[in-house]
């Protein structure tokens, strides 16, 4: 499945099955040898008894995720086909808690992502007590002012002029090895095209630039909103697709809205699995 070109293989875990180890979510998302992906996502009995199902994700690194927008809005896709195409509403279990789905017409989809974190201890973001506007860090010999929030993972955000010109990767890089994020960090790059509109790219912990992230959209669009640079609803163009994302107030869970799609199922070879054991 894919939310936006943010692609994801979908493991149903619910009868008993065991949860895929960082060697096999390595060679899941391998785009040559195995089926290609950015993130894994697995399908699995709720432990909330508010929840309808519950998902986890892993990203092609093999290394465990907080949170995935984007994968938020296919799980509930996939669940909601399962079920039957007359439902509308969801509440789904993830590793940062409960979200409330919402199916809006065919394969759009809108989730309550919950309210942004911007204290630093909770990013965690290392060597400020308080929560900012802006932080500057230096890296070496470089100086970057970014935002930060967590959406259940941490982000980082820098306002940029050129978007489409920049070289994200080595400033992305820099940062997520830095001393000031212990848990790496998804690093943003927006640039301001209206009150209304922004664009984004962002380089993801564990799997490198993606074609979108439903996260990094609502901590960029949080960030920016936080600021005052724009209004409480904003269109959020990636390279893959376009997100909207709005929040109502602080006080309030952030809504995200974007497609999910289906692409292709099957089952994985068992051959392809004794590899991964050997």
């Amino acid at each position: 499945m894919h939310g936006a070109g943010n692609d994801f293989v979908v493991l149903d875990l619910r009868a008993d099955k065991a949860a895929p180890d960082a060697a096999l979510c390595r060679l899941l998302a391998d785009r040559q040898r195995g089926v290609g992906c950015d993130q894994i996502l697995t399908i699995e009995l709720p432990t909330s008894p508010k929840a309808d199902v519950r998902y986890r994700i892993w990203n092609a690194d093999g290394s465990l995720a907080g949170q995935c927008g984007n994968g938020a809005r296919c799980v509930a896709a996939w669940y909601a086909r399962e079920l039957g195409e007359t439902v509308t509403r969801l509440w789904l279990e993830s590793p940062a808690g409960l979200h409330l789905a919402e199916r809006l017409d065919h394969d759009q989809w809108r989730i309550d992502l919950g309210i942004p974190r911007f204290a630093p201890a909770d990013i965690p973001l290392r060597g400020f007590a308080e929560a900012a506007d802006a932080y500057r860090l230096q890296v070496n010999d470089a100086v970057f002012h970014i935002g930060a929030a967590s959406m259940g993972n941490p982000h980082a955000l820098l306002e940029v002029a050129d978007l489409a010109a920049l070289d994200i990767a080595p400033v992305a890089r820099a940062l997520q090895v830095s001393d000031y994020f212990p848990d790496s960090v998804n690093v943003g790059f927006a640039e301001i095209l209206s009150r209304t509109h922004i664009a984004l790219r962002v380089y993801e912990r564990g799997a490198g630039e993606t074609l979108a992230c439903g996260s990094g959209a609502c901590a960029a669009a949080a960030i920016l909103m936080r600021r005052g640079r724009v209004e409480r609803r904003v269109r959020v163009d990636l390279p893959g697709g376009t997100l909207h994302v709005e929040w109502p107030g602080n006080t309030h869970g952030i809504l995200m809205q974007g497609p999910a799609t289906f692409v292709f199922q099957g089952v994985v070879d068992a051959r392809f699995m004794e590899s991964v054991a050997a």
